[in-house]
């Protein structure tokens, strides 16, 4: 799935940046993203998952590396997921209760996940007012439901992002890009088989400077 290493590479690198120096407000924004693992990376026929997220975004400034500028952002969100076990026989008569289990995860389901995300943003010009942007992020979260793939409580997000943004006279962005994202919780509950998803995202900045 996403690399985590590299996730957490850059969050590492920038932390001690962004705390050493007294860094401002830049920029603030709402995002919006649709994503589904029945796509032509995932499409695991285990089982069906959507999911809408609705991000709050703070941009603090980093700096900038040649021709391109680089931030981090403060993303609460919520996401509002529905979730269905599609094959049966994923929950092993092993388990404990696994008929009622069966019963459980085979009906429609609607989660609520809340999440506080840690991302790192790059862009670069590609004209007078808009840029390829990418951006990579990891965070933490409480899911309000069990499933036979997660269980319900503490886990993590992961996301990563390209798409472009224009940028205009009026301090107003405008931004479309896809996203592909993961949640599972490390091993620290079981089950821990996690989900996948790939999307679009649309988003509207706001410049305070």
């Amino acid at each position: 799935m996403i690399c985590k290493g590299i996730t957490f590479f850059f969050l590492l690198v920038s932390f001690p940046f962004f705390a050493q120096q007294k860094r401002s407000l830049n920029k603030v924004g709402l995002q919006y993203s649709y994503a589904t693992e029945d796509n032509f990376l995932f499409n695991d026929k285990d089982y069906s998952y959507n999911a809408a997220t609705y991000k709050v975004q703070l941009f603090y400034e980093l700096g900038n590396w040649k021709s391109i500028q680089f931030e981090i952002l403060l993303q609460p969100q919520i996401q509002y997921i529905q979730h269905q076990l599609l094959n049966s026989y994923f929950v092993l008569p092993t388990e404990e209760n696994f008929e009622e289990k069966i019963s459980e995860f085979t009906k429609p389901k609607n989660i609520n996940l809340l999440g506080f995300e840690v991302g790192f943003n790059a862009k670069r010009k590609i004209s007078n007012y808009l840029f390829i942007q990418s951006t990579i992020g990891l965070g933490v979260a409480t899911i309000s439901n069990r499933t036979e793939r997660l269980a319900k409580g503490f886990t993590f997000i992961e996301n990563a992002a390209i798409g472009f943004l224009y940028e205009t006279k009026s301090k107003i962005g405008y931004y479309l890009g896809t996203t592909i994202g993961h949640v599972s919780n490390f091993n620290t509950q079981k089950p821990n088989s996690g989900y996948n998803q790939l999307g679009l995202e649309i988003g509207l900045t706001y410049k305070l400077k």
